[in-house]
């Protein structure tokens, strides 16, 4: 069963891997920046591989936009592609309160 939030929209997770120049380049701090605005939770991480996983849990048309964002990147950043799946109900969403 999906949640709702207070406004009656659908509460979704999603995790999106973004591939490209995103390490070293302040790309987390853009997303985490891009998901506050949207007013989502969730995290980004660093993976070993030189890509980006973000995590994020909001309504729908919101992590669409997001999705959007991380596609377009930030100015230092160079996203080459954007993996997009569901997050299973029972998984943590992180915090984007990240050491950087």
């Amino acid at each position: 069963m999906a949640d709702e939030d207070a406004g009656g929209w659908t509460i979704e997770k999603r995790r999106y891997v973004v591939s490209g120049r995103v390490q070293g380049v302040g790309y987390r701090a853009f997303a985490a920046r891009a998901a506050r605005a949207l007013r989502l939770s969730g995290g980004a991480v660093n993976l070993d591989d030189g890509r980006v996983e973000v995590v994020a849990e909001g309504p729908g048309h919101a992590l669409d936009r997001l999705e959007s964002a991380l596609a377009e990147g930030s100015r230092l950043a160079r996203v080459d592609r954007v993996d997009v799946s569901p997050v299973g109900e029972g998984d943590p969403v992180p915090s984007f309160d990240v050491d950087f």
